[in-house]
């Protein structure tokens, strides 16, 4: 007969703490709870939890080791008109649970209710469960120590575990698609070269499979469907039953020792369960009224601004302290160094408007663990006035969605769009000044997981979703993309001469822009998707990077460009432009950028209302850049001119006067695949830009 001691309601879940656990789990509208224990046979031993505190039900367990499995049966009132929906039939997982086991096998009695009479289903749901899984939180972190890059000097790489390592053929076959597999020297090289400061992992919190996908043959790739938000994802890693916490640590220790910051993309914003017609796995079963918003009225139907069922409850005091544990968890415990929150619009609407200085951001700003670390917001979701770009609060830096769309405006060749490209490649000031923020507020992106590879964008007018099953119906309509001439695959030369091209001009963009850039995995290597747009359902090798087949030229490429802003603060720079001279040793002072026509002429109203204009240049100040280094010395750059063609055809580009630089030399031509021949330039004198190029010049600012 197990021991049953009275314990502690905080922390919540299962604390070992080297005698036994401690287990604890927050229900307001239980009247009953029990602790359920699971054998390796599968059998259960049921305990109830003998105390309750401000609604905390808890018991220590002595004897209770790492690698037990268990759950938890709530009993209490099921009336779902009414927002309640216990059952206990029904195994729950802890909402605190560190490592989950198993998989859902979507049996029927994981739903609360029949799928033909609708009524109230109390077949037992045990056998079909996942369990939730007691953790040895003891590991040999070493001297591990956050990276802590400077915004102004990240890199973001957005990589997905399986994707990025399943088919390279450098890791050893049994760590491919594991956290063991994004440690491994092979990854980490390939990063490193790449000049990648951070890594951004697209969902790694535990997620379920989907059932309707299941049935098509299909499984959730990207895994936006969460389900346990302190246990890594049991899937991606070489062992289960709790060692996934053991080998997701190793992967952050590695990464850190190789100077690689590791981002979560975090999905705080729903779960798993869904609406009113689906399963009952953990929160609606133990307190639905306080987890997820409920329709006023009719409380047996879901508030939904996420597009997936049901939209977390970010008004109740209990999840928003789901939401911050988890957060703080993953920052001491698990040591990584920021979030990306999908939707995160919905972790703002505190009532029905998005709130800007909701309880959520509160509670963010005032904690200390929290606030220390990179906040990033996908400023949008499906609510009315979801799309909230630069309009988050200090702190937070955003996905850029506007950058995105006026990049790839740009350089499909759109008219009227050089004074917004204009904006986004000089760090959004119109979007992130007005609040306090800096030009590193906007992460600056081309290319998403949600949309076209880069390649893709270059190759494809349309989304090719068939393989998806659902009729090419999903995915985005409007891609801002441009197909050089046929759709899809070909083997003209000219087209794919452009296409080669146009990639070198997003990603040279990308990297010479203020603000963080952010590169997509693959997406330096040519990957394609074969202009499927919406890749969230496809675990297979059209999603994962298929590393024997590079385009090794545009790896160089990117290496180069990416070096070249590594290498020069003049593209990285923390402050925003103000435009006004800045004085120099020698000439007259000139601003600290200053956009010019191809004439060499400095930009006028009439210039920039030109609707067919697809060309412009920019000179950047490398005295201006009013920064300090590590040791609090003034940091001066060379100077730097950017000539952008987005026509079809060259354009000679004058190079401005002997005030703004004595001499120029080339550093950059998108046009060529290889090295650039550095060609010294006069004031005055021109250089040819071919159509859909862009060339970078530089000279001593001495």
């Amino acid at each position: 007969m197990t021991q049953v001691w009275p314990g502690s309601a905080y922390p919540l879940g299962a604390t070992y703490d080297g005698t036994g656990t401690n287990f604890a789990i927050f229900s307001e509208v239980a009247e009953k709870v029990e602790l359920c224990l699971f054998d390796e046979q599968g059998n259960e031993e049921r305990i109830r939890l003998p105390e309750m505190d401000g609604y905390v039900w808890h018991a220590f367990l002595p004897g209770i080791h790492p690698g037990q499995r268990y759950g938890f049966r709530v009993h209490g009132p099921y009336e779902p008109e009414q927002g309640l929906r216990c059952n206990p039939n029904k195994l729950l997982l802890d909402p605190y649970a560190k490592a989950i086991d198993g998989q859902i096998d979507w049996d029927q009695s994981v739903f609360g209710y029949d799928f033909e009479t609708k009524e109230r289903n109390d077949d037992d749901s045990a056998a079909h469960m996942p369990k939730s899984v007691v953790v040895n939180p003891f590991f040999d972190w070493g001297v591990d120590r956050p990276p802590k890059t400077p915004y102004n000097k990240t890199v973001i790489y957005e990589a997905h575990v399986k994707g990025l390592t399943m088919t390279n053929p450098r890791i050893p076959e049994e760590l491919r698609g594991t956290y063991a597999g994004v440690a491994h020297p092979a990854t980490i090289e390939h990063l490193q070269g790449l000049g990648i400061t951070a890594i951004e992992l697209l969902p790694v919190h535990q997620f379920v499979q989907d059932d309707t996908l299941e049935q098509k043959g299909l499984r959730n790739y990207w895994g936006y469907n969460t389900i346990g938000f302190f246990a890594p994802h049991n899937e991606y890693a070489q062992a289960h039953n709790g060692q996934q916490v053991q080998e997701f640590k190793g992967m952050v220790r590695a990464l850190h020792e190789a100077g690689i910051e590791v981002i979560l993309d975090v999905v705080y914003n729903h779960t798993a369960e869904g609406n009113h017609n689906g399963p009952t796995l953990s929160f609606k079963g133990i307190d639905n009224r306080t987890y997820y918003r409920l329709v006023e009225g009719d409380e047996r139907y879901y508030m939904d601004t996420t597009g997936t069922g049901n939209s977390l409850n970010v008004r109740a005091p209990q999840s928003l302290q789901l939401i911050m544990d988890s957060l703080r968890y993953w920052v001491t415990e698990m040591h990584v160094d920021g979030f990306r929150f999908d939707l995160a619009s919905t972790l703002a609407r505190q009532f029905h408007e998005v709130d800007r200085l909701s309880a959520f951001f509160d509670l963010v700003h005032q904690d200390p663990v929290v606030s220390q670390v990179k906040l990033i917001a996908e400023p949008w979701d499906i609510g009315d006035g979801g799309y909230q770009v630069g309009n988050f609060p200090a702190l937070w830096t955003e996905w850029n969605g506007k950058y995105r769309d006026t990049v790839r405006d740009f350089w499909r060749g759109e008219g009227g769009t050089i004074g917004e490209f204009a904006d986004r490649i000089s760090g959004s000031a119109d979007l992130y000044q007005h609040s306090g923020r800096r030009p590193v507020a906007s992460i600056n992106f081309v290319t998403a997981h949600d949309g076209f590879t880069m390649r893709d964008l270059v190759s494809y007018n349309e989304k090719h979703n068939e393989a998806n099953g659902e009729g090419n119906n999903d995915g985005e309509s409007h891609n801002r993309s441009w197909n050089g001439g046929v759709e899809g695959e070909t083997d003209d030369p000219a087209i794919l001469h452009v296409r080669a091209r146009q990639q070198r001009n997003f990603i040279a963009t990308l990297m010479l822009s203020q603000g963080v850039p952010m590169l997509l995995h693959g997406d330096e290597l040519g990957r394609s998707q074969g202009g499927n747009n919406n890749g969230y359902c496809q675990d297979s090798e059209l999603t994962w990077i298929d590393w024997e087949n590079v385009d090794e030229g545009l790896l160089e490429f990117t290496k180069k460009v990416t070096q070249l802003r590594c290498d020069h603060p003049t593209f990285r720079r923390r402050r925003f432009f103000h435009g006004r001279p800045v004085r120099r040793g020698l000439g007259e002072p000139v601003p600290d950028i200053a956009w010019l026509t191809p004439d060499g002429e400095q930009m006028g109203d009439d210039d920039w209302d030109v609707g067919y204009a697809k060309s412009l240049a920019v000179y950047l100040n490398g005295v201006g850049i009013r920064e300090t280094d590590e040791r609090g010395e003034f940091v001066t750059d060379d100077h730097f001119y950017l000539a952008f063609n987005a026509s079809d055809h060259p354009i000679e580009f004058t190079l401005p006067g002997e005030d703004y630089c004595q001499s120029w030399r080339t550093v950059l031509d998108t046009a060529e695949m290889g090295e650039v021949e550095p060609v010294e330039l006069k004031p005055g004198e021109t250089v040819t830009v071919d159509g859909r190029a862009i060339v970078v010049l530089t000279g001593p600012s001495a």
